[in-house]
């Protein structure tokens, strides 16, 4: 009952305080009794001191203290009333800070228990997300205890394992994944760790699977503990397997092709000489020399293939700025391990190209290593890759800071002389581009060394492709 008048807004108690104040005042004024009611005071001051500071309690005790002298019964003396007075404010301050005390202990009180329970909401929440994540999770997440025996798994763990829901607790999981049950467990004096791993992991059922494991140790009031997220990557082995193998076949045809051209060429030239001697008859009658010819021949009928799209091979459309986000990602922490500053200028939108994104990449990696190489001895080592677009070809040209080319005429031949490995580098470059209608050219009129890649947009090329069946872009024309 009492406490709830204590409570309300500040302007209410000190409404309802001064009210018992002005109270307590006519009382004390118009009973005519040899008796002070002065200690009534308190009861206003126990109000003031739930809403006022603590100098405001003593000024409103000064003031009933002199309310309290002023109409007392007795004549003021101030030998006698000093004294009176004096234990009058004590008790009125000490009522009225007292008051103050149990009510701003009450507040925080209050407020803590307010931000207990909001802690408490948001645990239970970000808990229920956590449970609804792992629960939801395609990725096998589980944790393990120092033995290495299952203590959670979650739905998807149980399906890579081929395993009835909740089946897996309890069960060590080395008999799963047997690299889990080697990890060191996090004990104080041991490091914790924080990695990911590639192995061999095992279904109930004995089937073998490729697992990309990220996991961590860590310590709790308990014991050590182990937690895991473990993907099946056996679908992207394959898929790289037979990814690689495409790529495989198809540069190895691509390049069959390259070399088959060059044979060709020189089986041309062997063949003219072959004939321009036969007319003569010099060597009509000379058993080795119609053997020669005929190995021309055989050499000729080998070399016939010609680089050149079937229509097997269908060419793509590739979106140029995915492959120069790739080719970014694969560069600059090469080039910032090799001192070299690579700059950028590519515009907002890059467009669509016909193409292969991974020969493309192949390509664009293989002159950034030249480029490494021309700059082995140069004060500045810088490399700029740019696109642009100019009516239906897309460019991206790679400039380096090396001395130059000193024989550009030699670049595209293969074997030549005085070149790393065997020479092919560029010429199968240049090979693969073609390969996609596109070309691969060297820009003699830039400072240091400077190829442009030409390649034809995809929306230029389909309206080609659908006006002929065999329609050419004027990149191929002009080989």
């Amino acid at each position: 009952m009492i406490y709830r008048y204590l409570q309300g807004s500040k302007k209410a108690v000190l409404l309802r305080a001064a009210a018992l104040i002005a109270f307590v005042a006519f009382l004390d004024w118009r009973v005519d009794l040899n008796i002070s009611f002065g200690f009534l005071y308190l009861f206003p001051l126990i109000l003031i001191g739930t809403v006022c500071e603590r100098w405001q309690v003593l000024l409103f005790a000064s003031c009933c203290t002199v309310l309290s002298d002023y109409f007392d019964p007795f004549k003021f003396s101030f030998v006698s009333s000093l004294p009176g007075d004096i234990l009058v404010f004590a008790a009125l301050a000490g009522c009225g800070l007292f008051s103050y005390e149990i009510s701003r202990n009450r507040r925080r009180e209050a407020e803590h228990l307010h931000e207990v329970e909001q802690e408490a909401a948001a645990r239970r929440r970000a808990e229920e997300q956590l449970a609804f994540l792992i629960d939801s999770s395609p990725a096998a997440i589980l944790t393990m205890d120092a033995e290495g025996s299952v203590l959670m798994a979650n739905a998807a763990a149980h399906r890579m394992l081929r395993m009835e829901i909740g089946s897996l607790v309890g069960r060590h999981i080395g008999r799963y994944i047997p690299a889990l049950g080697c990890v060191p467990v996090a004990e104080p004096w041991r490091q914790a760790f924080r990695t990911e791993m590639q192995c061999r992991g095992e279904r109930e059922n004995r089937d073998v699977f490729l697992a990309n494991v990220f996991f961590s140790t860590y310590a709790t009031e308990v014991g050590p503990r182990l937690a895991a997220l473990v993907v099946d990557a056996s679908e992207q082995l394959r898929e790289r397997e037979e990814s690689g193998l495409e790529q495989l076949l198809a540069s190895s045809r691509i390049f069959v092709g390259a070399v088959s051209h060059e044979v060709r060429n020189v089986c041309g030239a062997i063949a003219v000489i072959y004939e321009n001697l036969t007319r003569s008859g010099t060597l009509s009658a000379n058993k080795d020399f119609e053997a020669l010819g005929s190995l021309v021949e055989t050499l000729t009928s080998i070399a016939s293939l010609e680089l050149k799209q079937t229509a097997t091979q269908e060419i793509e459309a590739l979106d140029l700025g995915e492959t120069m986000d790739d080719l970014r990602i694969v560069l600059e922490p090469y080039c910032e391990e090799a001192g070299i500053a690579v700059k950028w200028d590519l515009p907002p939108e890059l467009p669509r190209v016909a193409g292969d994104r991974h020969r493309l990449l192949q390509v664009l990696l293989n002159l950034t290593k030249n480029s490494e190489r021309a700059m082995a001895d140069a004060e500045v080592r810088e490399i700029h890759i740019s696109v642009s677009v100019s009516g239906s070809v897309a460019s991206i040209r790679v400039t380096d800071s090396g001395r130059g080319i000193a024989a550009p005429a030699n670049l595209f031949r293969p074997f030549q002389k005085g070149a790393d490995s065997t020479g092919l580098g560029l010429y199968l470059s240049r090979a693969l581009v073609r390969a996609f209608r596109g070309d691969l050219r060297y820009d003699p009129g830039v400072s240091g060394c400077s190829f442009v890649i030409e390649l034809p947009l995809a929306e230029s090329f389909e309206s080609k492709g659908q006006n002929g069946k065999h329609a050419t872009h004027p990149l191929a024309l002009a080989r």
